[in-house]
């Protein structure tokens, strides 16, 4: 019998010092979208009360915890445990993917290394990482977007305050259509998604507070949407209006009357 096809096999390490408790639920939950979290590790220092609330939740979602005490100050011991780790599970030739849970620059060039090898790297880590880190990934999510778990799937009126306005998007998407746009400006919304994610590893609409990108778009305003019954949404730049000329007024010449 032909074996059943099976989801990416992932890694996912996750550095406890630069990653909240409060993100578990839904980072797994987005994790759950790419494959298979086939290796759950966490590393940090679990007797410090800072890594208390992820040694309170590793059993729900069967995480192995690498305990690395802090025997000097200045050195980052779990940081290094890491990097092995990961370059071991890289050797082993099993995973189709790593995900990276920290929003710390130092994985920069980890994330490179592992994508020289052709497997694709998942960052997630706050809005303040650093682009190095970012932009060294495949895709890049906020973990601000993942708190509260499936609750962050919501409709976006029941959603929390965006991280950004959603106005903020208009250029990214615009520079797509630039690059991909048919003769006619029109742009399947489809080709708009996969190009955002070549261009921005971390463009994500929910950053904008929206659950689609379709939403999005239409929020900004900036576009003009093409969405037949039954067929896919396209999308184009609203062309720019130009003022109409004004009239011209002819001028009567008035005579002057002579004194009397």
């Amino acid at each position: 019998m032909p074996s059943e096809l099976r989801s990416p096999r992932l890694a996912v390490l996750i550095d406890a010092d630069n990653a909240s408790a409060k993100i578990a639920d839904g980072l797994f939950e987005e994790i759950a979208k790419i494959g298979e979290a086939s290796v759950r590790r966490i590393y940090g220092d679990f007797s410090n009360p800072r890594s208390k609330g992820w040694a309170d939740i590793l059993s729900k979602h069967a995480i192995i915890p690498q305990q690395q005490f802090a025997y000097t100050t200045g050195k980052n011991a779990s940081d290094i445990t890491l990097v092995i780790d990961a370059m071991d599970l890289l050797h082993s030739g099993r995973f189709d993917g790593f995900c990276l849970v920290s929003s710390d620059s130092d994985f920069t060039r980890l994330a490179a290394r592992i994508r020289e090898h052709g497997i694709d790297v998942f960052g997630f880590g706050e809005q303040k990482t650093p682009e190095s880190f970012r932009q060294a990934c495949r895709r890049f999510v906020y973990t601000e977007n993942l708190r509260g778990g499936a609750a962050s799937n919501q409709d976006s009126a029941a959603r929390a305050q965006p991280l950004q306005p959603p106005e903020t998007a208009t250029p990214i998407i615009k520079k797509v259509l630039g690059q991909i746009a048919s003769e006619d400006g029109w742009v399947t919304l489809g080709e708009v998604g996969r190009q955002l994610a070549n261009v921005a590893s971390d463009f994500d609409q929910r950053t904008y507070g929206f659950r689609t990108l379709g939403e999005l778009v239409r929020r900004t305003n900036a576009f003009e949407i093409d969405h037949p019954k039954g067929g896919a949404m396209r999308i184009r730049i609203k062309p720019v209006a130009t003022p109409a000329p004004r009239p011209r007024t002819s001028r009567r010449r008035t005579e002057q009357k002579p004194p009397q």
